[in-house]
């Protein structure tokens, strides 16, 4: 089964909310509101989107939702294949959950956004890519060494104790092996910050350049990572009870 999550940015406080979840298995496609919905509407007055309009009912389909499908990059576009590139996927692995999970189906007119669902590998290890944030809001300082960085360096991870807006932000930062050579390069993505958080105070996480792209890829998609940590004491991602589906995903299915 291959599984994404979808959030929900509140315009007004900017608070990030997962929202809902896209499976896909035995050929069909399941959509599902989970309980950080309900947070959602209690703190911010979420009502639900157009595309599934009731909280509490499982949407199947054969094809790709459209509110998924209008995310992707049509294959007759002539950027495709940069955008390929982009988001270090190969062709063979190019199928439509991997392309979100890697690029986020993030849109410049709406507040959502797609993550994946990671599990660790067989020795308990989580392998994850994701596209730094925030670069836009950067010094050019630190965007020119961005574009100096080389796939394989090491970056280092720092909370961000005073960011009045997220209290689990992350940065991250060059690994200063050179003396003086110490640039802020955007946050850790706002689905991961929470838990990675948590697990630094148990274990170390190895966080690394894994492509850079430069020019004319958007800015959202300049600075590609991977960070990997070794699963202690059962932690899992996403083990909060918001990710969890507010109705039974087996029964009161329609299609869409």
């Amino acid at each position: 089964m291959k599984t994404l999550f979808l959030a929900w940015q509140d315009p007004e406080s900017r608070k990030f909310f997962p929202i809902g979840k896209l499976t896909f298995s035995d050929n069909y496609y399941q959509f599902v509101y989970i309980k950080g919905a309900l947070a959602a509407k209690e703190q911010s007055n979420f009502q639900g989107l157009i595309s599934f309009p009731s909280l509490e009912k499982v949407y199947q389909s054969q094809e790709l939702f459209p509110l998924f499908s209008n995310r992707l990059l049509p294959r007759s576009r002539p950027e495709y294949k940069d955008f390929i590139k982009w988001m270090s996927v190969s062709q063979d692995d190019a199928d439509p959950i991997a392309l979100l999970a890697r690029s986020g189906g993030k849109k410049m007119t709406d507040t959502l956004e797609i993550f994946p669902y990671p599990e660790p590998d067989k020795e308990g290890i989580y392998h994850i890519h994701f596209f730094v944030h925030g670069i836009s809001h950067l010094t050019e300082s630190s965007i020119n060494r961005i574009e100096q960085l080389q796939p394989s360096e090491q970056l280092l991870l720092v909370k961000d104790i005073q960011n009045p807006k997220d209290r689990n932000a992350i940065l991250l930062r060059t690994s200063e092996n050179t003396p003086g050579d110490m640039h802020l390069l955007g946050y850790l993505p706002c689905y991961l910050a929470e838990d990675i958080s948590k697990i630094l105070e148990e274990t170390s996480v190895y966080v690394s350049v894994e492509r850079i792209n430069s020019s004319p890829a958007p800015l959202q998609f300049r600075l590609l990572c991977s960070i990997n940590f070794t699963s202690l004491n059962n932690l899992c991602l996403f083990a909060n009870q918001i990710y969890q589906p507010i109705v039974n995903e087996i029964s009161q299915s329609i299609s869409a």
